[in-house]
């Protein structure tokens, strides 16, 4: 197959004594390099996106979390506890009891999610999504509430006009006496406001976790849920099998990805989605190399004759303008790529294009994205080549 490649170099890089011919070649290998440039920063754009995306979960989700498998809550006794804490695999762990109830400020009213933690709740994730004011007092009937439930109900921090109170209904069974006995509720004060994300923001409340247990009617050792940091470097199937032990495979185990796993679907199936759209544009692109090689095949006829005559197959002389399309969309490529790697590195390094003032546009630079264009444009080069190539046959020859 090396005279069909060395035939095939030679009538890329020559011109053709058609100028019209010329043009159109230019115009293929134009339209390969920006579809490929495109595609690539695409990708590497939306990968940003859904790094920026996931940053705000990690912030407020364990590495771990244990939840119960068929009850509402799980039973954590004293006995467990120096289990957990025992493990190597386990750097620290937190109690969470975690339930929806009404909030209400004056009158206004909001259903809310309230996570009541301990005193090992992570600093770091305090630090990490506590944006004004302060972490609540574990001693005191305190919150710390989302941005988006301070605005709905409209109170600020430690705002002493303002009362604010939470309300749980009471378990049991009968007929309900009065709206004031069916509720346990708490005076509370607001000592900060977290941000994490739109959805938690306008529903999530944090308190101690003596108040849920108050409002809940928890017994000391119930809880909804036990958050679990790992120590470094461990990994997470022994974790996970270290701490199934301590509680006899009767509770589930989750990791970040499963517990956030709906924004992981929507995020890979919006990758996809724009892969495919992009890919689309890239196969439109493409139909200009299958013109291009049509054209040099009309245009070389007279040689692809004289090189039939001495004893050139049918075959090698396909694989002249196969070899051609691949080398116009593997040079093409190349130089998108090359092309969007130093636009996305400029993004990274120097901010170019902003959402706000403060904010770049979030891009990440993934190797992997450059083998998924690399193996894109290669496969259609070769598809869109064959097809092209295919023009060529004994009938035309010997016509």
């Amino acid at each position: 197959m090396k005279f069909p490649l060395y035939i095939a170099k030679r009538y890329l890089f020559s011109k053709s004594t058609n100028s019209a011919i010329n043009v159109i070649t230019l115009v293929a290998g134009f339209g390969v390099v920006i579809a490929t440039a495109a595609l690539f920063i695409v990708l590497s754009g939306f990968s940003g996106l859904k790094n920026f995306s996931l940053e705000f979960t990690s912030f407020s989700d364990p590495d771990l979390k244990i939840v119960p498998t068929t009850t509402k809550t799980i039973q954590f006794t004293a006995a467990q506890k120096q289990a957990l804490i025992a493990l190597t695999s386990v750097d620290l762990y937190s109690e969470v009891v975690e339930e929806r109830m009404l909030m209400s400020c004056e009158n206004k009213h909001l259903a809310v999610t309230l996570k009541g933690v301990d005193t090992n709740y992570p600093n770091a994730t305090i630090d990490s999504i506590l944006a004004y004011g302060q972490w609540f007092d574990s001693e005191g009937a305190q919150i710390v509430a989302g941005w988006g439930v301070t605005t709905e109900l409209g109170f600020g921090i430690f705002d002493v006009s303002k009362v604010i109170k939470l309300y749980a209904p009471k378990p049991g069974t009968g007929q309900i006496s009065s709206v004031k006995g069916a509720f346990t509720s708490l005076k509370v004060a607001n000592a900060g406001i977290f941000q994490i994300n739109e959805t938690l923001d306008n529903s999530q409340v944090f308190t101690s976790i003596e108040n849920a247990k108050y409002l809940l009617n928890y017994p000391p050792e119930t809880v909804s849920a036990i958050e679990v940091y790992l120590a470094p470097s461990v990994d997470e199937s022994t974790a996970r099998a270290d701490i199934q032990s301590v509680f006899n495979n009767q509770v589930t185990i989750k990791n970040r990805i499963q517990l956030n796993d709906a924004l992981y679907k929507m995020l890979n199936t919006e990758h996809v989605a724009v892969y495919l759209i992009f890919t689309l544009i890239l196969i439109i692109a493409l139909f200009n190399i299958i013109g291009s090689i049509i054209m040099m095949i009309l245009d070389k006829k007279k040689n692809l004759k004289t090189l039939y005559n001495l004893g050139t197959t049918v075959k090698e002389l396909r694989a002249i303008f196969f070899y051609q399309g691949i080398l116009m969309t593997a040079i093409g490529g190349s130089l998108g790529l090359v092309i969007g790697v130093i636009t996305i590195w400029l993004q990274q390094q120097f901010s170019i294009l902003m959402i706000t003032a403060s904010l770049a546009y979030p891009v990440d630079l993934q190797w992997v994205n450059v083998g998924v264009v690399l193996a894109t444009i290669l496969v259609l080069g070769a598809v869109a080549s064959r097809i092209a190539s295919q023009r060529i046959s004994e009938t035309q020859l010997n016509a």
